[in-house]
């Protein structure tokens, strides 16, 4: 299982703040992640052809029909925004 100080390296680098509730929850889910990857590394896929990716097996998938819907609008697409100017993402400026 991760440790409480890998998640929080983790959580750094994703810049999230967890309470502890949260750093032992997510350790438990991450472990569970972390192990079903080792569980996929065990089987032999020397046979099997690399793809770009999964629709490269040949199967067109099967796509929903176009409908024309109501949009979000702007003050429920911004609402969890941390900052906003009107109605757009305010975002910092990283090109000098």
């Amino acid at each position: 299982m991760l440790s409480i100080e890998e998640v929080r390296r983790i959580a750094a680098l994703a810049r999230l703040e967890l309470s502890p509730e949260e750093e032992r929850l997510y350790a438990g889910q991450l472990s569970a992640i972390l192990d079903y990857v080792r569980q996929l590394e065990e089987l032999d896929v020397s046979g099997v052809e690399p793809m770009t990716h999964a629709l490269a097996a040949g199967e067109a998938p099967a796509l929903r029909a176009d409908e024309v819907r109501e949009g979000l609008g702007a003050e429920r697409a911004l609402a969890a925004a941390p900052a906003r100017q009107g109605t757009a993402f305010l975002v910092p400026r990283i090109i000098e």
